[in-house]
């Protein structure tokens, strides 16, 4: 009981930071849409609201950790939430692969990146991945064969759905899209190299010497960074839980359970609190614009201060003598 209640402290902790992370991030997004009218904007953006819906699904699961009624949760109501949490998993790991996409589109074709991908495509690439990933989510509950056969609880993923379903997910899913990653990112490392041996040709024969501008980085390098840093903390995260199902499918003695669901699942959970931060951190236009929304928070928060402390009476004397100094002064600076 007392290991059940300090999972269920952690997932509250968890679900939290995930909302709150990816709420700021997404908050940010809107605001540099709104100003450029990015259309690989939406595509983060999407990946916030998909991230913020686990921190919210999961925080579903807190009662009947914490809880201490005999009672456990109904098996279909626990299998609803189970599939909306693999439903929102699976939009944010497409959502990933779509980034990807759209970074390998933009160094692969920077001619005709914005032809190919306009704001409909984006549209019907995101409303397509929504769909896709609500049938993973709740296949589960239209074939017999991933369901467990019986449910004592307390409601979590093993407790309804089968192995066989993880089992399926990582052939079908998980390790295509691993190996269309490391597609992404060779292309990209290639190309990003091409430009980089071009722009020092161009630099030894004088194309750009005496414009007084220190050698530029190609931009390419960084798309390429940063699809490396969301392939990274993507296998990490999800890697563990869906190797060791595979391991649960295979030897059905071993009950690696608890395993799987403290810990395995918990790690996998938690790249929707590491994407908002690779972006905070790796994506300069976010970052920006994050730090100028901690300055606006700051600013507006001094102002309330004041506002208050004048309300309040606050400190006077020094301050009324300042202000008639430069109420005299002021004529004479005029004249």
């Amino acid at each position: 009981m007392e290991s059940s209640f300090s999972f269920g402290v952690v997932l509250a902790v968890l679900s939290s930071l995930i909302i709150a992370a990816n709420a700021i991030v997404a908050v940010a997004v809107l605001v540099l849409i709104h100003k450029s009218d990015g259309v690989g904007l939406c595509f983060t953006l999407n990946l916030a609201v998909a991230d913020t819906l686990i921190g919210v699904v999961i925080s579903g699961l807190v009662t009947d950790q914490v809880s201490s009624s005999s009672r456990p949760t109904q098996k279909t109501l626990c299998s609803l939430r189970m599939a909306f949490v693999t439903s929102s998993s699976a939009a944010s790991v497409l959502t990933v692969m779509l980034i990807a996409f759209d970074r390998y589109l933009a160094i692969k074709q920077p001619l005709r990146y914005f032809q190919i991908m306009s704001g409909l495509v984006a549209g019907v690439c995101i409303a397509g991945l929504w769909l896709v990933s609500y049938l993973i989510g709740f296949l589960p509950l239209g074939v017999s064969i991933f369901q467990q056969p019986t449910y004592q609880g307390p409601c979590s993923f093993f407790a309804v759905f089968h192995p066989r379903f993880v089992l399926t997910l990582s052939c079908v899913g998980f390790f295509p899209a691993l190996l269309l990653f490391v597609f992404f990112y060779c292309d990209m490392l290639k190309i990003a190299s091409m430009h980089s041996q071009q722009i020092r040709k161009m630099e030894r024969v004088g194309a750009i010497v005496g414009t007084n501008r220190p050698p530029q980085t190609p931009n390419d390098f960084k798309a390429v960074r940063t699809v490396a840093v969301l392939i990274g903390s993507f296998t990490l995260s999800w890697a563990p839980f869906l190797i060791t199902g595979i391991v649960q499918v295979a030897c059905q003695n071993c009950h690696l359970y608890l395993v799987l669901e403290r810990y395995l699942w918990l790690l996998g959970v938690g790249n929707s609190l590491l994407n908002p931060l690779i972006y905070a951190y790796w994506q300069k236009e976010v970052r920006q614009q994050l730090y100028q929304m901690v300055l606006g928070v700051k600013k507006g928060l001094t102002s309330l201060l004041l506002l208050l402390s004048a309300r309040n009476g606050g400190p006077k004397g020094p301050r009324e003598s300042s202000c008639h100094i430069i109420t005299i002064s002021q004529p004479q600076l005029d004249s």
